[in-house]
């Protein structure tokens, strides 16, 4: 019986049992790593500066005028992309009266600098006396989203 370090044959026994294990590792954790590395890398090497962007909101009464702004919006590149909403409720105050009505609402993305642009066109194409037309900044978001919206909207 020996006591004290392993043999020479036991260290090179114990050192190709973990090469081939290692080597196992990594052929079966090829595709998972590849895709997370791919992930990663997209992400970081996407830049956006905080508000570049902006998603703008506008209630329209009905699905027609809603299409047609939207369609309109798009076509004239004032935005990437209009959601129509259907189906909310507005309670809100119109000539010192309590209102309640069934509104479609526009969630539209494009560049900051085109908002007042998207403003007049709404005005002037828009059947209520007052169309609301609101805007938020774009903090953060998928960054190839973010890189689309401004492929797509020219400044």
């Amino acid at each position: 019986m020996r006591i004290g370090l392993p043999s020479s044959d036991t260290q090179r026994g114990g050192s190709f049992r973990a090469l081939v294990l290692t080597v196992l590792l990594s052929v079966f954790m090829f595709q998972l790593l590849r895709t997370v590395g791919l992930r990663a890398f997209s992400m970081a090497s996407e830049t956006y500066t905080s508000g570049t962007h902006s998603a703008a909101f506008v209630t329209c009464p009905n699905d027609t005028v809603a299409k047609e702004l939207a369609r309109g919006i798009v076509e004239k590149k004032l935005a990437a992309c209009v959601n129509i909403v259907p189906a909310i409720t507005s309670v809100y105050e119109w000539q010192g009266k309590i209102e309640e009505d069934s509104e479609v609402l526009l969630m539209i993305k494009t560049r900051s600098s085109k908002v007042p642009a998207l403003a007049e066109y709404v005005r002037s194409k828009h059947p209520y006396e007052v169309a609301e037309v609101i805007s938020l900044p774009i903090d953060q978001g998928n960054p190839p989203y973010l890189k689309w919206i401004g492929d797509i909207v020219p400044e």
